[in-house]
């Protein structure tokens, strides 16, 4: 288990239990009672912090090493009948964006999402989850052949950014962001986002124009991430805690504004302590959401996602005189 700064109290209390553990299987002496007993101050003590996690607090939760990714998701939401589809048609494959057909409770499905890779090798051949153009052009590949199968789509948002290289410039990466903004609030098909980890920037937003945008509890959505923030207004990343305050990116402070239709609660412990729970969590609320999106029409759907996003933000009429 890798234990964040903050986790210090937990680790101790664990490790503790673990010496215990370990003594009570080499001697002969009953410690089932002080085992019991150790165990539920484990509990108490990550309930107590996890129940007043601070802004950055969170921040680091999503990043955390052993936080589930999108293709674990995919594959437990699916029962591990996701078929991956590749290539956007025009340049090649990006392994930073995965995406394709899977069954959730008998309905097909088409899953999108960014992966970051789960070892050192695989996080460089996916590039930390941060896609190319041709990662966004490869997801509005597939969303269209769900419209024309009229399938309903699910992203998994979790992403750094979009990829800042040259080459992704030189491919026209604001351009491909762009034109999936426009295309998916046309979707004819229902269209739920899930914010899984990171949500950073544009990046983040070239799949997450949908019916229902959701985040998981400890995840944080932006238009910027906290260190880049407090690199500019700064220069430095020691105050990255108090952009991150001041950004109001956590689930609680995007629900609070209206800009995600919902938080979906995690187990005490965040997400990587608990993985199937928050598996069979996540697939739930899809199966939910998606009866009661699969209930209106095309032109209801399309009309009610582009009020959603046309609402977001306050404009102020400023007096000629």
């Amino acid at each position: 288990m890798t234990y964040l700064d903050f986790e210090k109290p937990i680790q101790d209390l664990e490790e503790e239990l673990a010496e215990l553990k370990e003594m009570a299987s080499k001697s002969k002496v009953d410690l089932t009672d002080k085992i019991k007993e150790l165990e539920g101050h484990v509990q108490d003590k990550i309930k107590d912090v996890y129940s007043n996690l601070s802004s950055w607090q969170r921040v680091q939760v999503s990043r955390h090493p052993e936080r589930p990714y999108t293709l674990a998701y995919i594959d437990h939401v699916s029962n591990k009948t996701f078929v991956e589809l590749h290539g956007d048609r025009t340049v090649g494959d990006d392994k930073a964006m995965v995406g394709g057909w899977g069954e959730v409770e008998g309905q097909t499905v088409m899953f999108i999402g960014q992966q970051k890779g789960i070892n050192t090798k695989m996080r460089q051949i996916r590039r930390f989850g941060m896609a190319n153009p041709e990662g966004y052009r490869k997801a509005m590949r597939l969303m269209k052949m769900a419209e024309k199968f009229n399938k309903p789509i699910v992203t998994f948002i979790d992403t750094p950014g979009a990829y800042p290289g040259l080459e992704a410039e030189e491919r026209g990466q604001g351009e491909a962001i762009a034109r999936n903004l426009l295309e998916m609030v046309q979707l004819k098909v229902p269209v739920i986002c899930i914010i899984i980890g990171e949500g950073a920037s544009g990046g983040a937003l070239g799949i997450g124009i949908g019916d229902k945008v959701l985040m998981l509890e400890n995840t944080w959505y932006s238009v910027i991430s906290p260190e880049s923030c407090s690199s500019i207004l700064w220069r430095s990343w020691n105050f990255k805690e108090k952009a991150a305050e001041a950004l109001k990116l956590t689930s609680y402070d995007m629900n609070k504004n209206g800009l995600i239709d919902g938080i979906i609660p995690e187990p005490v412990g965040a997400a990587h302590r608990h993985p199937e729970t928050t598996f069979e969590t996540v697939k739930q609320e899809i199966i939910k959401h998606l009866k009661v999106l699969k209930k209106l029409s095309p032109e209801e759907r399309i009309e009610q996602r582009i009020a959603k996003f046309s609402s977001m933000g306050v404009v102020h009429d400023l007096d000629e005189n």
